[in-house]
């Protein structure tokens, strides 16, 4: 394998696919997507139930795309069918299982270490989803009832007793659809769905109207343990509930750690960039979720990487 590039980018999201689409239009070569996990778009294929609507203009969020790439409208499946083929392009080089530790600014460029070595590169472009280290309670988690706790539905079947924790898209998702084979709660600390989109919030109507959720709202929760083989729950009024499992989903956290240690600075938890989305390092830019403004939009994460891709290419000339 090579280990000098032009250009690294570290996450094959949308963001970090569209960083490396635009810049071989642009002109530039030598290009490598490094990805943690065995595909790209690991949080759509992890986080987004089968068959889940996505739209270009996600939450309502109008946007005009800027650069080559024509996302429209779609589902799960065919978003990911999107993203193959992008990555079909024979020059475009996508490294799986291969998660960056570090990167270190040296004299002319950037080396990216990874497990058993490292890469060097001029330019660097973080792309990693904050879905990746998805958020998880402030109490203890007992070792117990570990098993019992999610993060996604991958570990849920069917007959149980499940308590969904959260109150945006994914938490009434994933209540919405583990409803049709169990029972299901949703507890949430504010008293309606706001942060929730249109589609969702009519669906969660209509799953709570119907009898197939019931809805916990303005509770939250103290404590967890365990009881003859159940997750006990303590909620803050005093009250406690056994169920057989527990799935948060109250989002995800900046990396923080990976940044510090690459020498990104932060402000208020959210890496500091300028309006090329370069970080106070000259030559390492952020991209997607990670700058946390384009709150999960796909078309917001093309634009990001096409925005990048031109200004390094306007800074090769």
């Amino acid at each position: 394998m090579k280990n000098n590039y032009e250009l690294v980018i570290i996450g094959a999201g949308p963001a970090g696919i569209a960083t490396a689409i635009e810049s071989y239009v642009l002109g530039m070569r030598d290009i490598v997507l490094l990805e943690k996990d065995e595909n790209h778009n690991a949080t759509i294929r992890k986080f987004y139930k089968d068959k889940k609507r996505v739209d270009k203009d996600w939450k309502g969020q109008k946007v005009e795309l800027d650069g080559t790439i024509y996302f429209m409208d779609g589902t799960k499946e065919s978003t990911l069918d999107f993203f193959d083929q992008l990555l079909d392009h024979e020059s475009l080089e996508l490294r799986t299982h291969t998660e960056v530790q570090k990167i270190v600014k040296q004299e002319g460029g950037f080396e990216v270490f990874i497990a058993g070595g490292s890469i060097h590169a001029k330019y660097v472009v973080v792309t990693i989803g904050r879905m990746g280290k998805p958020n998880k309670p402030d109490y203890k988690i007992p070792p117990s009832i570990k098993n019992q706790i999610h993060y996604t539905l991958d570990e849920c079947g069917a007959g149980e007793k499940i308590m969904v924790v959260g109150g945006g898209d994914s938490a009434i998702e994933y209540a919405v659809d583990l409803c049709e084979k169990n029972e299901v709660s949703i507890c949430y600390r504010r008293g309606t769905f706001r942060r929730a989109n249109p589609t969702n919030q009519a669906d969660i109507e209509k799953a709570v109207a119907g009898g197939c959720v019931r809805p916990l709202l303005n509770t939250e929760i103290t404590e967890l343990e365990s009881e003859s083989g159940k997750v006990k729950v303590l909620f803050s009024g005093g009250n406690t509930e056994l169920f057989d499992r527990l799935v948060y989903a109250i989002g995800g956290t900046t990396p923080s750690g990976f940044l510090q240690s690459s020498g990104i600075q932060e402000e208020e938890g959210k890496p500091v960039h300028d309006e090329n989305y370069q970080t106070n390092i000259p030559g390492l830019f952020v991209a997607g979720d990670i700058t946390q403004e384009s709150g999960g939009s796909i078309a917001l994460g093309l634009n990001h990487g096409y925005a990048i891709a031109n200004y390094i290419i306007r800074q090769m000339d």
